[in-house]
């Protein structure tokens, strides 16, 4: 993986960092959820280590929103269980 002075991550350091699978990180790119960049003769994917850390924070935002929107309260997770 690449130490935490390089600019540029490739796909693969990408998704080691969130957690994810390599394809998952290629559709996040192609999908324009994350900045990303083609360099190179191959046109090799390459983020941005700053578009990561904007990727994480957008999305404890958007976590946020969402859990705000739709509450979950302990009293309906426990009937939902006493109903199985």
């Amino acid at each position: 993986m690449a130490d935490s002075t390089t600019r540029f991550l490739r796909l693969s350091d990408v998704a080691e960092i969130l957690n994810i699978s390599a394809s998952q990180t290629y559709a996040l790119v192609r999908a324009g959820d994350l900045p990303a960049i083609k360099i190179g003769g191959r046109g090799q994917w390459r983020v941005e280590r700053d578009q990561v850390e904007e990727y994480i924070a957008r999305m404890y935002s958007e976590t946020k929103e969402f859990v705000r929107a739709h509450p979950h309260t302990y009293e309906a997770e426990t009937e939902d269980a006493d109903l199985s």
